[in-house]
């Protein structure tokens, strides 16, 4: 039986909640880390002597006392709130672990090519039949059915696949013009938050009837739901739209503006908005202009907006526009480079970090949680684990000790 869900009145919302996390990389980590970060038991299973890849995907690297590098950022990134068990799956008796230990869980999930699980006994059919309730996730590029089922899929090659480097780049004519992808893999972290969401969705389904059932996520359906407008926009047209630079395809001005020392994010979303910029840059006559007096006409004459616009907005610097545009209560932001971001008061008052303590290495600070709740905030505990750090203390749930001291003797365990 797997332990009981979570009880009202719980600290965190998803306590009682165990998740087996076979995955690596970095959509299914952040699912993991997302559903740890709520509450729930994660218990990542990684190769003995090895680990998660992205362990040594750098630098930068953290470093112990001595000045020894240990894990990678990246991987410090997607791996929080986690207890790291070192099982090698290709051996049975590791693998007929890992099926003691699905057996008392309510989630397990997978980024593995499709099928690749079953000649463990791990895939969603063997499970099921011993944990019938069980919760099982596996996020591939492709999904479990369709013609490229059988293909790895990469986030980059999602971006491009999915159309969203169709549309993030200079339009063409444009010194720098070409696809260009996001500055994170965001094809794979949206795939995560969909993996979370779905197996919560699927959690409750099981709470409510005592039914498990397989969450099928796809790295390229994922990428193609998150086009949003941008997809509607072809599904309603019949026109696939390119790219825009820095520019909005359905609102303007909604875009980046060259200032007297840098840029500007100006983001009029209404034509109230418009008329208090236009009056603000010395321009109020625009806002009654039948050009662009409305957000359709401003769109559809963008080109000779920007042209009228953009030399009164290298009169001032960015510092100065950001303080009249905030008088005139017009969105604008400066452009930051990350160390401005955790230098913003704002983000320091949301409590966007927190220095975690880590038993191999340096204290790490870290970027938290960003959702804030009454009742059962997010928790920030556990810092990545080292490699196997956890591994005798969760085994000690389903295995004798001489059990275990065997399967490390072997290497099986680590």
């Amino acid at each position: 039986m797997v332990t009981a869900m979570t009880e009202t009145g719980s600290k965190t919302a998803l306590e009682g909640v165990r998740v087996l996390d076979l995955s690596r990389v970095l959509a299914g980590p952040w699912a993991s880390q997302l559903l740890g970060d709520l509450g729930a038991e994660v218990i990542k299973v990684e190769r003995p002597g090895a680990g998660d890849d992205t362990r040594g995907w750098g630098p930068p690297f953290l470093h112990d006392s001595d000045g020894r590098t240990t894990d990678a950022a990246y991987f410090l990134s997607a791996n929080r709130n986690k207890k790291s068990v070192a099982i090698d799956i290709a051996d049975p008796d590791g693998a007929a672990l890992v099926r003691r230990i699905a057996a008392k869980s309510h989630v397990v999930l997978e980024n593995f090519k499709v099928g690749g699980l079953k000649k463990y006994g791990l895939d969603y059919e063997s499970l099921a039949k011993i944990n019938p309730a069980l919760v099982y996730c596996s996020i591939t590029g492709f999904g479990q059915t369709g013609p490229y089922a059988p293909r790895a899929g990469y986030d980059y090659m999602i971006q491009a696949m999915g159309g969203l480097m169709s549309i993030t780049g200079q339009p063409d004519g444009e010194a720098g013009a070409e696809p260009m992808k996001v500055g994170v893999a965001v094809a794979d972290l949206f795939s995560g938050m969909y993996a979370a969401t779905g197996i919560l969705a699927a959690l409750r389904h099981a709470e409510r009837t005592g039914e498990g059932q397989h969450v099928d996520v796809a790295l390229l359906d994922c990428q193609v739901a998150m086009l949003a407008n941008q997809a509607t926009n072809f599904l309603v047209s019949g026109k696939a739209p390119g790219r825009l630079g820095n520019a909005h395809p359905n609102i303007a001005p909604y875009q980046v503006f060259r200032t007297g020392d840098g840029h500007i994010v100006i983001a009029v979303g209404n034509d109230s908005q418009f008329a208090a910029f236009a009056d603000a840059v010395g321009a109020g006559a625009l806002a009654g202009d039948e050009r662009y007096r409305t957000n359709r006409a401003r769109v559809a004459n963008r080109e000779s907006l920007v042209q009228t616009l953009s030399p009164k907005m290298l009169l001032r610097t960015t510092a100065e526009w950001l303080s009249v545009m905030e008088a005139a209560t017009v969105p604008a932001g400066p452009i930051n480079a990350i160390d401005a971001v955790f230098a913003d008061e704002q983000v320091n008052a949301r409590a966007m970090t927190a220095t975690l303590d880590r038993s191999d290495a340096t204290d790490e600070r870290m970027v938290l949680h960003p959702v804030k709740y009454s009742q059962t905030p997010a928790r920030a505990e556990l810092s990545p684990p080292p490699l196997g750090s956890h591994t005798d203390e969760v085994l000690a749930e389903f295995a004798e000790q001489n059990e275990i001291a065997a399967l490390k003797e072997r290497g099986v365990i680590g």
